[in-house]
């Protein structure tokens, strides 16, 4: 029986944080705790649960650990919690499955598919230049894109925002054609009652579905939301557990969650909640704008889980401007796409082989991403 020894956290850019565990065998596992802006406050987080719980401990026992980092302080859940959970659960996934020489998805029940579809995003925060973008990534090979649906938007917005967004997907459609996926992000910047409007306008154009039309909090708009449009609803980057999920699985309005292995309790937690959404007839799309190891985590997880639609990756998203998710890989054709597909990983544990060289030199640089804070024309704060 091995042991946990040591741990080491590296923020690295362009706004990620990674995991290092080591067992005393020598084994080593990876995981990405992180929430985008709050790097220092999820190590901090980290820290706590390795320290009081993980230190000296079986890395085997992952259910066990899961349960006691979660259940074992009296406050419990949301993004940190959370995300420093995730991180540490899929190092542990990762040491298991190196342990035993096979890779993680073989230890939830092994492969349901041979490749994953991916989406590429086009576009940017403020989304512009869209149509000659996707024209670019068709021509790369991807046959689904994502795409933001508005900039800064007011809680009741005039025409010509709901026009201009709909131009922009009109633009897209018409230069990609109807052989192409594209998904529209609202961000959860929309308010309620321009969710309505702005699902409605852009039904003609067949987006592949609608991402957080609302913020969490205000899920329980959704079913007024869904009446308005035949668009599929997605929702779920910003809800971090299986209960998080209960309440839109009982709706039944939502058709594709989003739950993202970084922040949701990672590999165990979310290969669970892939399982209530598959009773619920829900589609799997994990969220992962992220690093290379929270994309990894992902494909364990939807290689094994039957309704897995598609998996979203950064390469070249917007925000990724001085580090790129291949750049940390010592062989980044793991994640090589051919025909908008991923390859089902062989090797043992995430399947990746993290170039730590590189990742101790990137730490060495300062790292302090923290997202926009937008304000309306009236100086109060916007939804970014």
């Amino acid at each position: 029986m091995s042991r946990i020894v040591n741990y080491e956290l590296f923020e690295v850019p362009p706004r990620w944080l990674f995991l290092r565990v080591e067992t005393d065998d020598g084994t080593v596992g990876w995981g990405e705790p992180i929430v985008e802006g709050r790097a220092r406050t999820v190590r901090t987080a980290v820290e706590e649960l390795m320290d009081n719980y993980l230190l000296g401990a079986d890395p085997s026992r992952i259910e066990d650990h899961w349960q006691t980092m979660y259940r074992g302080g009296f406050y419990r859940g949301g993004p940190v919690l959370m995300s420093a959970i995730a991180g540490i659960d899929q190092a542990l996934w990762d040491i298991k499955g190196k342990q035993l020489e096979t890779p993680v998805y073989e230890l939830l029940g092994g492969a349901s598919r041979d490749r994953i579809r991916v989406y590429q995003w086009i576009g940017g925060d403020r989304p512009s230049d869209v149509a000659d973008e996707a024209r670019t990534k068709v021509d790369a090979g991807f046959s689904a894109l994502k795409m933001n649906a508005t900039g800064k938007i007011e809680r009741v917005d005039d025409p010509e925002t709901i026009d201009t967004a709909v131009d922009r997907l009109r633009k897209v459609r018409e230069a990609v054609g109807d052989g192409v996926d594209v998904g529209v992000d609202f961000h959860g910047r929309v308010s309620k009652p321009m969710a309505k409007k702005l699902a409605k306008a852009l039904e003609p154009y067949e987006p592949m579905f609608i991402e957080e039309p609302v913020l969490p909090e205000h899920n329980d708009a959704l079913p007024a939301i869904a009446s308005h449009t035949t668009v599929p609803i997605a929702t779920g980057e910003r809800m971090y557990s299986r209960w998080d999920f209960k309440e839109v699985f009982e709706q039944g309005v939502v058709d594709v969650i989003q739950p993202d292995l970084s922040h949701a309790g990672g590999i165990t937690e979310v290969k669970k909640i892939a399982a209530m959404a598959e009773a619920y007839d829900v589609a799997l799309a994990p969220h992962c704008p992220l690093g290379p190891i929270a994309l990894a985590s992902c494909i364990q997880v939807t290689t094994c889980s039957p309704n897995t639609l598609i998996q979203e990756q950064s390469l070249n998203i917007h925000y990724n401007e001085s580090s790129d998710v291949l750049d940390y890989l010592a062989e980044p054709t793991v994640f090589e796409y051919d025909e908008g597909y991923v390859r089902v990983p062989d090797a043992p544990g995430l399947g990746i082989d993290v170039n730590e060289e590189y990742v101790r030199e990137q730490a060495e640089k300062t790292v302090d991403w923290h997202n926009p804070v937008w304000r309306h024309e009236d100086g109060s704060v916007a939804e970014w």
